[in-house]
């Protein structure tokens, strides 16, 4: 039997223990791995919980024991779950995880680690949930030079703009549900304002096109200023509103950022809702390809966790190619990005002409909101849309338009 050992035993973490126990003998008839959880780690106690013998509170047990071959980290952060990954690492222990955090900010160094001893880092669950993607990109998808990603990749935030769309309710309404339900943490920031989004597209660019993306240097907006008009006017445009992550690379270099959108009915990504995610890839050879299912909860995303644990099991003593060059990558300045804009304005006729004289040729849009008014401009740089905006204090909000 190949012994695990899981860091941190909440959501994920038990997740992961339950579905190597309950479906042992499925795992073992499908791929040959025989898995066993030797150790749980944790800080708290869990009288009566049938795993109460196997945890321990202090990582040397594990790293120090030669059985446990493989290393589940679902501990969240950095720290501790940075030192004890490379510990791990550098005992010749393959290590799994679903820690965006962690893989988007030493995903580089832990793959180099692994490499150097003989051990894989593994890591499908950090974007999407339990949506297979990091696989693909590195087998299935290893034939094709891929120059495109774009993508829905954050259930909560998903979540929270199809509840505000089917009931026209505010932001911080539907969040405070969203929390209720489990879907959105206490604090929410990491998810409302495109952080953990972020991450993932990083990850995903880096193993894509095989630099290292600083996702700090990624231009990100959340979606805490959508509000209900914003979504009557999405709404008199045929159309829905989606927080994208997304990036194009065009010859050395890669524009990547994280926004909300105007995305068309006629778009597959509109009609994503609810905690599902889905990842278009563009492939020189295949075209376009689309991963869809569910981005968030406990045994989903623990599946994708243990699909890791299985690959690790079947090539232990050697390392799973998965990783790409320390060398950074260039990042394209979006200022110079086009597209067209929807804006909402405070104000009345008068208000609209100025608008004309500041944007140009627009298209106005009615959604029956008393006070304001909103308009599509013409196809313009980012850096023009600000230049333009600049010139008044009557905006209220900005969306872009995602155009097929």
């Amino acid at each position: 039997m190949i012994q695990v050992a899981v860091l941190g035993y909440g959501t994920v973490g038990s997740g992961v223990v339950k579905v190597i126990d309950t479906n042992h003998d499925s795992i073992l008839a499908k791929t040959g791995a025989d898995l066993g959880v030797k150790y749980i780690l944790d800080l708290r106690e869990f009288p009566g919980d049938p795993n109460e013998s196997k945890v321990v509170h202090d990582f040397d047990v594990i790293v120090n024991d030669p059985e446990v071959k493989i290393v589940v980290e679902t501990m969240g952060g950095t720290e501790p779950a940075f030192t004890f990954t490379k510990r791990a690492l550098e005992a010749g222990k393959s290590v799994c995880t679903s820690n965006k955090e962690l893989v988007a900010r030493h995903g580089t160094e832990l793959l180099a680690t692994a490499r150097e001893h003989g051990a894989s880092y593994m890591f499908e669950a950090s974007c999407g949930g339990g949506i297979p993607i990091i696989r693909p990109l590195r087998t299935c998808l290893g034939a094709d030079v891929i120059d495109e990603i774009t993508g829905i990749v954050n259930g909560t935030t998903n979540y929270i703009l199809t509840k505000m769309i089917e009931d026209g309710s505010e932001f911080d309404d539907v969040l405070k549900e969203a929390q209720q339900k489990g879907y959105a943490e206490r604090n929410p920031e990491a998810d409302v304002e495109g952080h953990d989004a972020c991450r993932k597209i990083a990850i995903l660019s880096s193993l894509a096109y095989g630099r290292r993306v600083d996702f700090t240097e990624i231009y990100t907006e959340g979606i805490t200023k959508i509000s209900s008009a914003d979504i009557l006017y999405a709404k008199a445009m045929n159309r829905t509103i989606k927080l994208l992550a997304y990036s194009h690379k065009n010859g050395e270099e890669v524009l990547a950022m994280v926004a909300p959108y105007l995305v068309g009915k006629d778009d597959p990504l509109s009609g994503v809702n609810g905690v599902f995610n889905a990842i278009f890839v563009h492939g020189n050879m295949l075209g376009d390809a689309m991963f869809y299912g569910q981005g968030a909860g406990k045994e989903a995303t623990a599946s994708a966790v243990v699909a890791d644990v299985i690959e690790e099991a079947q090539v232990l003593g050697t390392s799973v190619m998965s990783e790409w060059s320390p060398e950074k990558q260039v990042l394209t300045d979006v200022a110079g990005t086009e597209k067209r804009f929807f804006v909402r304005m405070r104000g009345n006729a008068a208000q609209l002409e100025k608008a004309e004289q500041i944007f140009g040729k627009i298209e106005i849009v009615d959604a029956g909101v008393d006070g304001e008014f909103g308009f599509v401009t013409d196809v313009m740089t980012e850096a023009a849309y600000r230049k333009c905006a600049s010139q008044t204090d009557e905006i209220l909000s900005m969306i872009r338009i995602r155009e097929k």
